[in-house]
């Protein structure tokens, strides 16, 4: 049962944590003027660029553009999902997070729940420490990874164990075998009379006839989640039996379609090479690490599944999936792709590599070095190629029945992304690629045309011939060059209106109504935004962002495509405000004159609603720009 947390408590939270305290125990971080800067966690930099405020409590990097909130750094910097990132925060500031409003037997519910989990773990950590040891007194399970090139420094760090070639083993290391909680953890399995598994999550285990290890004599690879625990053990036989892996079954602790093996030994790894890697094998992950690519994981048994993805875009914005260059390895990876395409957006990029045929990581960086290896990384084909060709695959290009079926298969698959730029780029690749225009294309796809994105003339804003400049790095100057960029209005608002939320208050009704109508993606983020304002005008920038994610929304993806936020002055961003406000009212009064025309002005009321407008817009071109 996912637990909810009052939104007032997430503020309160907000408004006792400082984020230089809790940043700085990660970062080493020096004052300079009223705002601490320090090398930047999440990507690899000589230079510091890593900024966090004090006064706003929220960081901010001018190298690679993260930035977040004290509970947004716990997310991104420790991988932690939202409810645990509050704990932890709540609990170093001594302060209890709220039950659910739950009757008592809900709230019994997820005592029994959390206390059972608690159980679980130590009983895998148990058996964890006992793997462990008796890996030390194996000859034959030590010579297995001296044979496979293992180092005992990697092993030790990924925890490696040996599960003795015995029936109950780990009677050695519990007191009770017989108790629950060894089959509950997956450690242990139980037959009844009729030979028959029970299941780790059945209710009682009273008919259990048979008890025995799960794994036994296999090389174990303890799972663990992002705090460190383990929650889950992989096995791997010694010698040639069947099958060659044996995960830890589905258990209160344990659900292999979200975790993925090695996360917690890579996150650092991910934040300084700026992607992970994505292998199917344990040994693949481990030797990896040991030839210094560290920032690989593995699926458990499975193709990869939105939850691994969306975990592991928490740590990074690419995503490079590793497969056999076999049919098989196609397959897995077309698997991959499809459910990648609904978590795609324009800042976060996902890749295949393809290996040749008699190679899989471990073999290939033992063959051919990590450095041969990179540069295969490096030419990992993009999304969007293994995209085309996959749809183009054994189909006649040529022919008119073969461009109809590519984009019969098509259809499914780019009514799945939600990313804008992305998906307009991707359309417009394959309507070159069918010789068909692109907006015939979307027709016959049946995907919404792009939404307008209107503009004042440029000699209205002073930008008369200037180009589209690249994004300035802070200051007044990024400020113009943003508000010059013709884009969706509401993508140049947003970011001021999140930076600093008192700005709302400069704004007169009218214009908020403005706002909340302008058609587009992020309208709903709009109303959001001032639904959350209006019940809490004095809301900082902090707690704003953290309440708009609680509603659903990813206010850093808007903030990722702004001006520094840290460098934004409050008088230069109100006077870009007012004046993208003014573009966008404009905007909004030729599409109304547009409908007017459209419809012949046959009306007299329709004639001066025109002549009306036409005034507005004089009034509009003939204000003075600031």
């Amino acid at each position: 049962m996912q637990q909810r947390i009052p939104p007032g408590f997430i503020q309160d939270l907000l408004a006792r944590a400082d984020i230089v305290e809790v940043v700085g125990q990660y970062v080493e971080l020096k004052k300079t003027g009223t705002n601490y800067k320090g090398l930047c966690p999440f990507h690899g930099e000589k230079t510091p660029s890593f900024t966090v405020s004090a006064s706003k409590q929220f960081y901010h990097c001018f190298g690679c553009g993260a930035h977040g909130t004290a509970i947004g750094f716990l997310m991104e910097h420790a991988g932690m999902g939202f409810v645990d990132a509050v704990k932890e925060l709540a609990r170093r500031y001594g302060m209890t997070v709220p039950e659910p409003d739950l009757d008592p037997q809900q709230l019994r519910q997820i005592q029994q729940q959390r206390s059972l989990q608690a159980t679980l773990v130590d009983a895998l950590q148990t058996a964890d420490g006992f793997y462990q040891h008796r890996l030390r007194h194996s000859e034959r399970a030590k010579n297995y990874l001296i044979a496979r090139g293992l180092q005992g420094q990697v092993a030790k760090k990924f925890g490696l164990g040996y599960a003795p070639d015995d029936w109950q083993p780990l009677a050695g290391a519990f007191a009770n075998y017989n108790a629950d909680a060894l089959v509950q953890s997956g450690l242990v399995v139980a037959r009844d009379a009729a030979g028959d598994t029970l299941d780790p999550q059945a209710e009682s285990f009273a008919s259990a006839q048979r008890r025995y290890d799960r794994l036994r004599d296999r090389i174990t690879f303890p799972i663990r989640n992002l705090r460190g625990e383990v929650i889950g053990f992989g096995g791997r036989i010694i010698d040639q039996s069947e099958p060659k892996y044996l995960n830890s079954p589905e258990t209160a602790v344990f659900h292999k379609g979200e975790e993925l093996y090695g996360l917690f030994e890579a996150r650092s790894a991910i934040s300084r090479a700026g992607y992970a890697l994505v292998v199917e094998g344990y040994m693949d992950v481990v030797a990896l690490a040991q030839f210094g690519v560290e920032q690989a994981v593995a699926t458990l048994g499975t193709a990869c599944t939105a939850q691994q993805l969306q975990k592991l875009f928490r740590h990074t914005g690419q995503v490079v999936f590793s497969f056999d260059g076999d049919t098989a390895g196609r397959r897995a990876a077309r698997r991959a792709m499809e459910q990648a395409l609904p978590l795609l957006s324009d800042t976060r990029v996902v890749k295949f590599l393809f290996l040749p045929a008699e190679h899989d990581p471990d073999s290939y960086v033992r063959e051919k070095g990590a450095e041969a290896f990179e540069r295969e990384i490096g030419r990992a084909q993009p999304l969007s190629e293994f995209l085309f060709s996959s749809l183009f695959d054994g189909v006649a290009m040529t022919t008119a029945e073969g461009r109809a079926q590519a984009i019969h298969e098509a259809g499914p698959l780019l009514s799945q992304i939600t990313a804008p730029a992305l998906l307009g780029q991707l359309v417009a690749d394959l309507a070159r690629r069918l010789e068909m225009p692109a907006t015939e294309l979307r027709e016959v796809l049946r995907l919404s045309s792009p939404s307008r994105k209107p503009s004042a003339p440029a000699e209205s804003f002073g930008m008369r011939g200037m180009k589209t400049a690249p994004r300035v790095r802070g200051g007044r100057e990024a400020l113009r060059a943003f508000a010059a960029v013709p884009k969706d209005p509401l993508r140049q608002l947003l970011p001021l209106l999140l930076s600093q939320p008192e700005l709302w208050w400069s704004i007169n009704p009218a214009q908020h109504a403005l706002l909340s109508l302008e058609p587009g993606p992020l309208q709903g983020l709009v109303l959001t935004l001032e639904s959350i304002l209006e019940d809490q005008p004095e809301l900082s920038a902090a707690a704003l962002w953290e309440a708009l994610r609680a509603a659903g929304h990813a206010p850093e993806e808007v903030l990722a495509e702004s001006p520094d936020p840290l460098e934004l002055d409050e008088a230069a961003a109100k006077q870009d405000l007012l004046a993208i406000l003014s573009r966008l009212e404009r905007a909004t009064l030729k599409r109304r004159q547009d409908e007017l025309v459209a419809g012949g002005l046959v009306a007299d009321a329709d004639r001066t609603e025109y002549r009306s407008l036409a005034l507005r817009l004089k009034e509009i071109d003939q204000a003075p720009r600031g």
